[in-house]
């Protein structure tokens, strides 16, 4: 099993409506899979905050979490996400990863 196919069970947990889970190490590490990017849509992040969305996702992740170097969240309620439609891309990475990259 893949890091991404992992992360994608571990997310199960919030019961996502949708759930997009990219891999972008190419961006970031040479050959390492370091680097994830995670949209979720879930009725279980109704009247939470953005910090209380990220814990979930964190919570849902666990140990995963000690695998990886970067995972950026995007966390949506389906009335968002409806209105949305579309998470932000991930920026160029600037450096800095003790994983090489």
């Amino acid at each position: 099993m893949t890091t991404r196919d992992a992360i994608i069970d571990a997310l199960q947990a919030l019961q996502p409506q949708h759930l997009e889970v990219l891999d972008e190490s190419h961006m970031h590490s040479r050959g390492q899979e370091t680097h994830y990017k995670a949209t979720v849509v879930s009725p279980v992040f109704d009247g939470l905050s953005a910090v209380k969305r990220h814990q979930k996702v964190y919570g849902a992740m666990g140990e995963l979490m000690g695998r990886i170097h970067a995972l950026a969240v995007h966390t949506y309620t389906p009335d968002e996400w409806s209105a949305q439609g579309v998470a932000p891309d991930s920026p160029t990475c600037r450096g800095g990863s003790k994983l090489g990259g």
